[in-house]
């Protein structure tokens, strides 16, 4: 119970104030334990930062999960474009989002390592859940036959990453507008698109 309350209260302190900013004795006076009383659950702040990046990172991924399993009757233009504005929204609402987006983006340098270790195994986990929606869409022709749906995937997640460095550098407005041109450039690259149709 308590090592739950002192991940739930440290990423409100990491994502608010970034690893610097935070510090134990502040997330050790809000849960109402010791600062020492920490080290009975983590090695040190550098152990409590990981613990709370994989546990979002996890959920992350429970989200993503969850709006594919919802979504299944959608036509995948439709589901792919729509899991982009739902991570959006999320970004927007969340503060695990936008402590895991920041963190993923810009860890602490001493930890980058396995910062982009945790990052590399959420995209690889990302693109086996999207496999599927490639692979029906080109079973049913709505994929051009020289895309394979591999690099359809990692083409996609290339878009939903220039989202997020927009939505972290840029903000919001210049995120939707990146989005847009790089929706529209991907899905017609990849789309089969018939003979005198455009």
């Amino acid at each position: 119970m308590t090592s739950g309350k002192i991940r739930e209260t440290a990423l409100r302190h990491f994502a608010k104030n970034g690893y610097e900013g935070a510090s134990l004795a502040d997330i050790s006076a809000e849960v109402g334990i010791k600062k020492q009383s920490i080290y009975a659950h983590y090695k040190g702040k550098d152990d409590l930062f990981l613990a709370v990046f994989s546990e979002v990172a996890a959920k992350e991924l429970q989200f993503v999960e969850a709006y594919l399993k919802q979504s299944g009757g959608m036509s995948p233009d439709k589901l792919l474009l729509g899991f982009l504005l739902g991570y959006k929204e999320r970004y927007e609402q969340r503060d695990d989002t936008k402590f895991f987006l920041r963190m993923a983006f810009f860890p602490p340098g001493h930890l980058q390592r396995e910062i982009v270790e945790y990052g590399n195994q959420y995209l690889d986990q990302l693109e086996l859940l999207l496999m599927p929606i490639f692979a029906a869409a080109a079973r049913s022709g709505q994929i051009h036959p020289d895309v394979s749906i591999e690099r359809a995937a990692a083409a996609f997640t290339a878009v939903m990453d220039g989202m997020f460095v927009e939505m972290l550098y840029g903000g919001l407005e210049r995120s939707m507008k990146r989005l847009d041109a790089s929706w529209f450039i991907f899905w017609r690259g990849i789309q089969n698109i018939k003979e005198g149709h455009t």
